[in-house]
């Protein structure tokens, strides 16, 4: 397949390129990239080096990427609302890893991102890409919007309970932390090194955009408080929600087993997942307990913010959507140390 990759140069397209080498149907033929056009991939990457030698980055406009079996759109949010009209029935399928095609209601944009929709005809016609929850709607779809990393981790610890009446849909909890690579390649002072080394913080207090698209995605209504951590890569959600009636650690367990069996890429624990477990991996860590002193019902979600947390989720998009295997160029297995 003729692939092509807008935002090749950030992190998240970047690990698009280190998954795509090692893909046996995807030939990256544009790595997109206007600020880095020119430039060898293996300059700007030298982990990338090896497995593309000739291949420099270039533009990434509608001419270079139409008629292509496969685009990836990389790109900061409200980017790929200018890019994809112009590539909608004009490509195979159309991968978008930004926010600008998950939420359902055009409204939702002007409050959470700041501006109204420059594509609202389009928003009904992509497929929201958490295959876990929402897999079948993937089959033959020409258009993906894959999650973000947040509402991914939230969403694999808490739907399965929200669905299963297990807890409230009100009033749930979630504290998530996320390695710094999470807030893209363009340096800024927030994540400069010394910033950041030594240092926890949460930001984006009641207001993050990511909000309404955990709620999407669970059903239910959440207080999420994002947190950064000094980490590369990782994130690791533990959420907390009030439980429908009583409950032990067995019924979470059955009700994580059931939701996820047969799931190539999900781990269900009795023990606390790790970030570090997860890394350089598509797989997602869940685990949940029930407190019996003060009744809370604890679930926890581990994974790598450019695996699952978009690169690899939206190769795992691409697989299921053209009838390839699920895990084709994929693994379940982090690197570890």
């Amino acid at each position: 397949m003729r692939v092509g990759i807008a935002g090749a140069s950030g992190f998240a397209g970047a690990e698009l390129l280190r998954l795509a080498a090692g893909h046996p149907d995807m030939d990256v033929v544009v790595a997109g990239a206007d600020s880095q056009a020119g430039r060898p991939v293996g300059e700007l990457y030298r982990s990338l080096a090896a497995a593309y030698p000739a291949l420099d980055f270039s533009p990434a406009g509608p001419s270079e990427l139409q008629g292509l079996d496969v685009v990836f759109l990389a790109l900061p949010h409200g980017e790929s609302q200018q890019l994809a009209p112009d590539l909608v029935d004009r490509v195979g399928l159309l991968v978008d890893l930004s926010a600008d095609f998950r939420l359902t209601q055009k409204e939702a944009y002007p409050q959470w991102y700041g501006s109204e929709h420059l594509a609202p005809e389009l928003l009904g016609r992509f497929v929201y890409g958490l295959p876990e929850l929402f897999g079948p709607n993937l089959a033959g779809a020409s258009l993906v919007a894959a999650p973000g990393c947040y509402p991914t981790a939230a969403a694999l610890a808490l739907a399965p309970l929200v669905r299963g009446g297990l807890v409230k849909d009100s009033g749930i909890i979630v504290d998530a932390a996320s390695g710094v690579s999470g807030a893209g390649r363009q340096p800024a002072e927030h994540t400069h090194f010394n910033v950041v080394d030594e240092d926890f913080t949460a930001y984006g207090l009641f207001t993050h955009r990511h909000t309404p698209e955990i709620e999407q995605a669970t059903g239910a209504q959440v207080l999420f408080t994002p947190h950064l951590a000094p980490m590369n890569r990782g994130i690791l959600a533990t959420c907390y929600a009030r439980p429908t009636r009583d409950l032990s650690d067995a019924d979470l367990r059955q009700a994580l087993d059931q939701a996820y069996d047969g799931q190539p890429f999900m781990v269900v624990s009795d023990q606390p997942p790790s970030t570090k477990a997860t890394l350089g991996s598509n797989a997602a860590h869940v685990s949940a307990r029930v407190d019996p002193r003060t009744g809370w019902v604890l679930s926890m979600c581990a994974l790598d913010n450019l695996g699952k947390g978009a690169s690899g989720q939206a190769v795992q998009c691409m697989n299921l959507a053209l009838g390839l295997p699920e895990t084709e160029g994929l693994s379940a297995v982090g690197v570890y140390p």
